[in-house]
């Protein structure tokens, strides 16, 4: 049994998640049934479910532009010697004295 929060929201059992193969972030509709609420998954969650292969597919073209981006990128490796405080100082700012 499923209790309704302060924020009305309610838990979906594991075992009828994985039943109906509802997953976090999935949308769920609630339907009037007479006297009870039919909850069912969304139509266009479960169609837009993607293969494994297709996640990979997606994840290695992701991949593959962060490092297009990063040719681009001019940021030094090498700490900058203008800051206006020392590693010493950031343990010793803000104690009383």
């Amino acid at each position: 049994m499923a209790k309704v929060t302060s924020k009305l929201q309610v838990t979906i059992p594991k075992r009828i998640a994985d039943e109906y193969g509802i997953a976090p972030g999935d949308e769920v509709d609630f339907l009037p049934a007479g006297d009870a609420i039919r909850m069912q998954p969304a139509r266009s969650a479960s169609r837009s479910r993607l293969s494994v292969a297709e996640r990979l597919r997606l994840f290695d073209a992701a991949t593959n532009r962060q490092r297009e981006r990063e040719k681009t990128m001019t940021v030094s490796a090498q700490p900058s010697d203008t800051r206006d405080w020392t590693r010493e100082e950031l343990y010793s700012r803000g104690k009383p004295r």
